[in-house]
């Protein structure tokens, strides 16, 4: 594991343990919290208090929930959970969503039956206040301290325990001013109904929790169904656009599991890259999601798969096409020559086939791939092959150049006269073996088709390729005719050294 491994598994671990901290925390506090409504609600008979008891107890359920689903989410991957246990976050908080509901339908259910029935008689005390003021300090206090962890460390888990906490300031609230108006009614001896404000504030708060618990079954259920976070997906497409490797992007599937994002994604590249190319174009892929996920959650992590499909390419050219045909058709050739005649495109090729095929075989093969260009390249008319048949097989050859010095002598004065002086260089001889391993002895000029000759030879810098191949060419035939000794030539092109020049 490197250094820096090291590091980032010291700052996951140091992020999971404030987490297990605050999430603990909050069931200290629900705790407490619970408790005391419950004991001043019961006292006083306030259906409102008692209602944010129940509240309260929901919230301490939900906490241990959200304390347990940190800490088992945390644990790693395993061959039964190829994707990790982060989608327990998603499930407690799908509970406890399910749990405010149930217990927001009761409260409903009691608060009608005292505004219809003027049942219950509420006991007003300083203590109701008390508690109810001591609630919201508590739930600030933990609300803000959960959103800035659930921030930190991107959990939402922690997240969605405080917009609990938050929406319990506001029911607080209500309460109070609920609490408030029943005490005003009965020391003013104002109309009776002003003393069922307590059951209208429990009707508030109820509202409130339905419209939270909607809200967090609906994010926790697109969590478990995987639905695609749609504002993920944009700026993920406007990053990899961005490449201009990528020629589309055929595929794209995201799903959230707690604060990780499994991203898949299809990208289309040209054919004539090669597969280090490709490879490289996958990593700039991941890193252009990379920074999209960051950008929209600085602290979520990312699981990215790319995979790459050859296309064909706008700026093709019709040469490459053709390679890459013949590769798909399983041949190989080389030396594409294009000739547009008149309206029409004509194209000569040249096919290497086994040495040991049979003419009749090699030209059905050679018709073949003729007919696949034109069904291919509708623009082409007319091609035409010429069968190659290259050798495979490892000449096995001694060095000579010390040998013939006054071959290599004559062999650069000839390129010396052709192209210009000191332009030949690296110039070496290689002859045939006997059957005993031996170099064969006794070759002289007249000798044919006997010495493999390379070397190298300059040109200038700036010149065409296709000139430097003319003239090579040039060069190669001169030797054949001035030294029919020679067998294979091999050229080394190459400009001059950035110190020198060519005149």
């Amino acid at each position: 594991m490197t250094v820096s491994d090291q590091e980032r598994q010291k700052q996951k671990q140091a992020m999971q343990r404030e987490k297990n901290v605050v999430a603990l925390s909050s069931v200290g506090a629900a705790i407490g919290l619970t408790a005391l409504k419950l004991v001043v609600g019961l006292l006083t008979g306030s259906l409102g208090i008692l209602a944010e008891a129940a509240h309260s107890g929901l919230d301490l359920i939900a906490a241990l929930m959200t304390f347990f689903a940190v800490r088992f989410a945390s644990r790693p991957a395993d061959e039964s959970h190829h994707y990790g246990h982060e989608k327990i976050e998603n499930l407690s908080a799908f509970l406890e969503a399910v749990l405010l509901l149930v217990t927001a339908l009761w409260i409903i259910y009691e608060a009608v039956r005292r505004l219809l029935y003027h049942e219950g008689h509420v006991e007003i005390s300083i203590w109701a206040f008390v508690v109810m003021g001591i609630s919201i300090v508590v739930d600030f206090t933990r609300s803000r301290v959960l959103l800035r962890v659930a921030r930190k460390v991107g959990s939402q888990a922690l997240e969605a325990d405080a917009l609990h906490f938050s929406t319990d300031i506001w029911s607080s609230a209500v309460v109070i001013i609920g609490l408030f108006i029943v005490l005003v009614a009965n020391a003013l001896h104002l109309p009776a109904w002003l003393t069922q404000a307590d059951a209208v504030a429990a009707l508030v708060v109820s509202f409130i929790v339905i419209w939270v618990s909607v809200q967090l079954a609906k994010e926790t259920l697109d969590a478990l169904l995987d639905k695609a976070p749609h504002a993920l997906i944009l700026p993920i497409t406007g990053h990899v656009r961005t490449l201009p490797e990528v020629l589309e992007i055929r595929r794209l599937r995201v799903r959230q599991a707690g604060n990780t994002y499994f991203i898949e994604i299809t990208i289309a590249v040209a054919r004539t890259l090669t597969f280090e190319q490709t490879h490289m174009v996958s990593e700039q892929v991941e890193d252009a999601v990379s920074q999209a996920v960051h950008e929209q959650a600085e602290q979520a992590e990312a699981d990215i798969v790319v995979h790459a499909e050859p296309m064909r390419s706008p700026g093709e050219t019709i040469a490459e096409r053709l390679y890459r045909l013949a590769e798909s058709q399983g041949v190989h050739i080389h030396d594409i020559h294009l000739r547009a005649v008149g309206s029409r495109l004509e194209a000569d090729v040249d096919l290497e086939v086994p040495t040991d095929l049979s003419l009749q075989e090699a030209h059905a093969q050679a018709s073949h791939f003729e007919q696949t260009i034109v069904a291919s390249e509708p623009q082409i008319q007319r091609v035409t092959t010429h069968l190659e048949a290259p050798e495979t097989h490892v000449a096995v050859r001694n060095e000579v150049t010390a040998t013939y010095p006054q071959l290599v002598d004559a062999i650069r004065q000839r390129v010396d006269e052709k192209v210009g002086r000191e332009r030949a260089h690296d110039i070496h001889l290689y002859c045939a073996q006997d059957e005993g391993g031996r170099a064969r002895e006794g070759i002289t000029l007249e000798d044919m088709s006997q010495l493999d000759l390379t070397f190298h030879l300059i040109f200038q810098a700036h010149a065409p390729v296709s000139q430097v191949h003319i003239q090579a060419e040039e060069v190669k035939r001169d030797l054949r005719q001035r030294f029919p000794c020679l067998d294979t030539i091999t050229l080394h092109m190459e400009p001059p050294e950035e110190d020198g020049g060519v005149n």
